[in-house]
């Protein structure tokens, strides 16, 4: 990134010259109450009640999957090839079930870092009413993903305990900004697999209509984070901006391990051992990942986070080529 397109730089300049709103790579930032009434606005057309708008009594249909077998983490491998199809959808019902587990604990771990940033804002603004927002989205989000688990007849798959208490380490003493990356990274990737996920129509209907009310509200929240990261990394101070490209970085590292637990595959009639080990050697699934993330990862290089030792943890990752 060349000194012309440095938020670090740049910000400076706007200021000098008198532009209402600082500027990084990307732009002028927008107002902030601005952005948050348009959210507030396709809040109210755009939101669903989980409860009431699937159909949670339907039975599971036959010869459908709970998630698509392209992006199950062993597809393409020696070991798929060898598994018979029921295998492969039951492997697929575990992952979904893995996914929904790891969805929850982002959620409440980012509710409560929404709860944190608002917490000595003024509480009539926009932008305020917006988290509130939110995270009434995501304790509803919550509350689908458990219940499609439930369903599914697969066990919940709670993070590894180290990672879990690794998480609460990182949100205790995350940044601002931190925490809007932290937030943008639990978010966009699950959101870019789910957007292949609900017009499959090979898959599960629960399944398919869980996933579109995640991606339509989620879309909103992207926004919001994306914007708020953007204000952050212009006017908060060297040192924050620093801690934030390490969290950021070791938020990428324990993501990309927890994404599927291995205990899926001991469910699944599978050995472990050999089933991770093919995992991490499939060049399909690296290549999965990294699409499911690049749009972020474009976005965090823009803005200047993906810089220095944060980078190599992100490269470190297997989300960053």
């Amino acid at each position: 990134m060349t000194a012309a397109h440095d938020p670090e730089v740049t910000a400076p300049r706007d200021e000098e010259r008198g532009n209402p709103f600082p500027h990084d790579a990307l732009g002028p930032l927008r107002d902030r109450e601005q952005v948050a009434r348009r959210l507030l606005e396709a809040s109210a057309k755009h939101s669903f009640d989980p409860d009431k708008d699937l159909d949670w009594d339907a039975p599971p249909e036959d010869g459908k999957w709970y998630w698509p077998p392209e992006l199950v983490s062993l597809y393409g491998t020696p070991l798929w090839r060898r598994m018979s199809e029921e295998q492969r959808m039951d492997l697929a019902r575990h992952e979904a079930a893995s996914l929904a587990s790891l969805g929850i604990w982002f959620e409440i771990i980012l509710m409560q870092l929404l709860v944190r940033h608002i917490y000595d804002k003024p509480v009539t603004s926009e932008h305020v009413r917006y988290a509130l927002t939110e995270i009434a989205d995501e304790c509803r989000h919550s509350a689908m993903f458990a219940r499609m688990i439930q369903k599914g007849g697969a066990p919940a798959y709670p993070v590894p305990r180290a990672h879990h208490n690794v998480a609460r380490v990182l949100k205790s003493v995350s940044t601002t900004p931190g925490s809007f990356a932290a937030t943008l990274l639990g978010e966009e990737i699950l959101d870019w697999m789910q957007r292949l996920t609900f017009p499959d129509e090979r898959v599960q209907p629960l399944v398919r209509g869980v996933t579109r009310i995640h991606v339509v509200e989620e879309a909103r929240h992207v926004r919001y984070a994306r914007e708020e990261l953007r204000r952050q990394m212009v006017t908060a101070p060297r040192w924050e901006r620093e801690l934030t490209r390490l969290t950021a970085g070791q938020a990428a590292r324990v993501f990309s391990v927890c994404f599927v637990n291995p205990r899926v595959y001991d469910n699944a009639g599978l050995n472990r051992h050999e089933a991770v080990s093919q995992v991490r050697a499939s060049g399909h699934r690296r290549e999965v990942m990294q699409s499911g993330a690049k749009r972020l990862t474009d976005f965090l290089d823009d803005i200047g986070v993906l810089r220095g030792a944060g980078r190599r943890l992100w490269k470190s990752s297997g989300l960053l080529a």
